[in-house]
């Protein structure tokens, strides 16, 4: 669905209109949920944060800027959802857990939207890949996701994240260097 079409759903939304919503959830729900799962680990906890990214657009509708293309700003709304819930989980461990050493952590998905398990079944290489992905700093991590598995561009990554496309790029070099490091070139 084309960026006019979305923000003509989105006007239409605001404005009360039902099948509207439906039609708009049908379209990008995907995308988010693959974003939320890519950030979040695990497809239950994306589902939790997709639902409650849609509440949050619920009640912010009426800020809606109308003919704008609505889909930067429903990835905002889900990163920060997403945030908000890693935070939250990352309190109550601390709380909760008994000290030891390092819990153990799910692993997330990678720059292909695999699992570790699903990466090193298929491609010794792709555990590998995960591995060195893991090591980078959540911020390089993010806007890999955003530019190279979800396809956005430098300018609506920095949108979603809250910097400047400048920042976007710069990033995105250092990710990449610090990989080229930390994966050996395949044998030929």
């Amino acid at each position: 669905m084309s960026d006019p079409e979305l923000a003509e759903l989105m006007g239409r939304y605001c404005d009360g209109d039902q099948a509207a919503f439906r039609a708009l959830y049908a379209a990008v729900a995907g995308k988010l949920l693959a974003y939320a799962r890519s950030l979040m680990g695990s497809r239950a906890a994306a589902e939790d944060v997709l639902q409650r990214a849609f509440l949050k657009l619920h009640g912010a509708r009426a800020s809606y800027v109308r003919g704008a293309d609505p889909l930067p700003w429903l990835y905002t709304i889900t990163h920060r959802v997403c945030l908000d819930e890693l935070r939250s989980l990352q309190r109550s461990r601390r709380v909760f857990e008994p000290e030891r050493e390092e819990a153990p952590v799910e692993p997330r998905a990678g720059l292909d939207g695999k699992s570790e398990a699903e990466a090193s079944d298929a491609d010794p290489r792709g555990a590998l890949s995960l591995a060195a992905l893991s090591q980078l700093p959540e911020s390089h991590r993010e806007v890999l996701l955003l530019t190279k598995v979800h396809g956005r561009s430098h300018a609506e990554a920095a949108a979603i994240l809250g910097i400047t496309p400048g920042a976007v790029k710069l990033r995105a070099h250092r990710a990449y260097e610090k990989l080229r490091k930390l994966i050996p070139p395949a044998k030929q």
